[in-house]
């Protein structure tokens, strides 16, 4: 019964990769809207696979199957693969700067993957910006649409080099500053992607500019934690 469990979560973090096949069907068809949910689906299985993985004891039933190294297949294709083809299909600007910035995606993500050290001693940070094209690019296309084209590729660039900046990023279920309010914006986010993504094409401008709160506050929470960090 134990191996059960266990080897049904492996399936349930798997199956993330298949909710990720099924938005590149969706963008492949040009319904970035349901690419976005499927993208969105695959971000709640990624989010609570690891609480499955601790309650079935996966580690000591199946030590010979790394849920890790599973994941890192998924989220690389989740969070770097997908984001960066639906930047490529749906994003309005000259083929050449939007070849760049798919490009600039893919290859920070390729490198960030093979560091060492991406999460921070104390677990409660990654060292860098992580791999979450995912979300940047939900934010392009579903919450600043309007945004002129080098902005779009100057802000693509930017977090691409932030990959290797050793600044710390909250991780929202492991802890850190204000680690309450930081696990209600995280839900808030998801909660306005999905108002966003469902009445898209149309505007919802409440939920557009909470959005861009909930990132203001994370971009707050990440000056902080470097600040505190570098002055110690």
């Amino acid at each position: 019964m134990q191996k059960l469990a266990a080897w049904s979560v492996h399936i349930f973090t798997a199956s993330g990769l298949l909710a990720g096949f099924m938005g590149l069907l969706a963008a492949v068809d040009g319904d970035y809207r349901m690419a976005m949910f499927w993208m969105l689906a695959t971000l709640v299985i990624d989010g609570v696979d690891g609480t499955f993985a601790r309650m079935a004891n996966v580690q000591e039933v199946l030590p010979d199957v790394s849920g890790k190294q599973i994941d890192y297949v998924i989220d690389f294709f989740t969070y770097a693969i997908l984001p960066a083809y639906l930047f490529w299909v749906a994003i309005d600007m000259p083929d050449t700067p939007r070849l760049l910035g798919s490009f600039a995606m893919l290859l920070s993500a390729a490198i960030y993957y093979g560091l060492e050290g991406m999460v921070s001693a104390d677990g409660k940070h990654f060292v860098g910006f992580p791999v979450l094209w995912n979300m940047v690019v939900y934010v392009l296309i579903f919450v600043t649409p309007d945004l002129a084209w080098p902005l779009v590729l100057g802000f693509v660039v930017l977090l691409a080099v932030l990959h290797f900046v050793p600044i710390l990023v909250p991780y929202p279920s492991r802890g850190g500053r204000w680690w309450v309010l930081t696990i209600v914006n995280t839900v808030a986010f998801i909660v306005l992607a999905a108002v966003n993504v469902w009445y898209y094409p149309e505007p919802v401008a409440w939920a557009r500019w909470a959005t861009l709160v909930t990132v203001v506050y994370y971009t707050v929470l990440t000056v902080m934690d470097t600040a505190t960090v570098r002055r110690k």
